[in-house]
């Protein structure tokens, strides 16, 4: 019988992006979709933002974390990655949650893309007024 994979799961959501996160034992390896963390996020706001619950936490070194993202650009996958890491590092120890959420990491960010409406240029934008 293989061994029981120890495993903490998390779901972020950003925009239309969503992130399941799991957190295993390990040495601080992060991959997102099978890609190493740095050739898939490529700038380094994205990774920090990724990182800020674990440095947050003080436990960077101590999960390997499997991320796996779909939907929505490169912004919105690091928001709902950030969101499914703190959950899961709350999952683990129930204690963080309150310096996590403290911090604000552990609160989904609501804010998405407006619709266009009907009878004007986009969400906000009206089309010129002329008066003659």
């Amino acid at each position: 019988m293989p061994a029981k994979l120890i495993q903490q799961l998390g779901t972020g959501r950003r925009k239309t992006a969503t992130a399941r996160v799991f957190l295993r034992p390990g040495k601080g390896q992060i991959t997102v979709n099978n890609r190493p963390f740095e050739n898939y996020f490529v700038s380094e706001s994205a990774r920090a933002y990724v990182r800020q619950p674990l440095l947050a936490a003080e436990l960077a070194e101590r999960f390997d974390i499997l991320i796996l993202a779909n939907g929505g650009g490169v912004t919105g996958q690091a928001g709902a990655a950030r969101l499914g890491i703190a959950r899961a590092l709350v999952e683990f120890n129930s204690e963080l949650r309150a310096k996590l959420k403290g911090l604000g990491l552990l609160t989904r960010d609501a804010r998405a893309h407006e619709r266009k409406k009907y009878g004007q240029k986009g969400a906000r934008k009206r089309f010129q007024f002329s008066k003659r």
